[in-house]
């Protein structure tokens, strides 16, 4: 069915943007705090860092 495939494109594509999120996280994380305790919190936060990164610095 057509809708069926549909889903698993967007299933796949919000697994592919909390990977890439938390990625971007933790690489931020690591690169400001210099700490791996850190970079896995903000790695769980995911894009709220990311965010949170990008509008305070």
């Amino acid at each position: 069915m057509n809708g069926n495939r549909y889903y698993g494109v967007r299933v796949e594509g919000a697994k592919y943007g909390v990977g890439f999120g938390s990625a971007l996280a933790i690489a931020i994380s690591y690169t400001k705090n210099h700490s791996i305790l850190w970079a896995i919190i903000h790695g769980i936060l995911g894009w709220l860092y990311v965010i949170y990164a990008a509008l305070f610095g």
